[in-house]
């Protein structure tokens, strides 16, 4: 099976076409005179589109520490979405309450998708995140006094000399 068929197979990012989806429709019922409903709909379209392409760069490979950072920017946008669409429940111009109670609904079930999703990712699969923010449970860092550079530049040119590119502090 291809990775893009994979990636479209996932629930989670099927949720996340849907609610993609769903939001587009919302979309077209926002009044075009409006100047403040304008401006949530070009954000609400930056979050959905910023979900479904974070999940495809999480599901790009398979090293967890890339695959938190997606996440947690899956999460930051996701719950951005659910306020912004929640939000125009209180605008007066606004009428089809009722779509942003269902797009909702399909934001919370995306919550627990990824949730699932997010669980399901390797631990053993990792290099160590210097900021300490993305590194799996119970990983263990590595020596403090060495760098542990998470790019191998020798995978990229065969007469590469790492020494050539050290710091004089080192």
């Amino acid at each position: 099976m291809k990775r893009i068929d994979q990636l479209q197979n996932l629930p989670i990012y099927r949720k996340a076409e849907e609610i993609f989806r769903l939001v587009n429709g919302l979309l077209e019922t926002i009044p075009v005179d409006d100047d403040y409903l304008n401006a949530t709909k070009h954000m609400m379209l930056e979050d959905c589109s910023i979900i479904s392409a974070k999940i495809a760069g999480a599901e790009g490979g398979d090293e967890y520490t890339i695959r938190m950072q997606n996440a947690a920017i899956i999460r930051e946008y996701a719950m951005h979405l659910y306020v912004q669409v929640g939000s125009l429940r209180f605008h007066e111009s606004f009428m089809d309450k009722d779509f942003v109670l269902l797009i909702r609904k399909e934001i919370d079930e995306f919550r627990l998708l990824f949730i699932d999703w997010v669980a399901s990712f390797d631990t053993t699969n990792y290099f160590w995140d210097e900021w300490e923010l993305f590194n799996p449970p119970g990983a263990i860092p590595p020596d403090p006094n060495a760098y542990q550079d998470p790019i191998n530049l020798d995978d990229f040119f065969d007469d590469f000399d790492q020494d050539d590119w050290k710091s004089d502090e080192e």
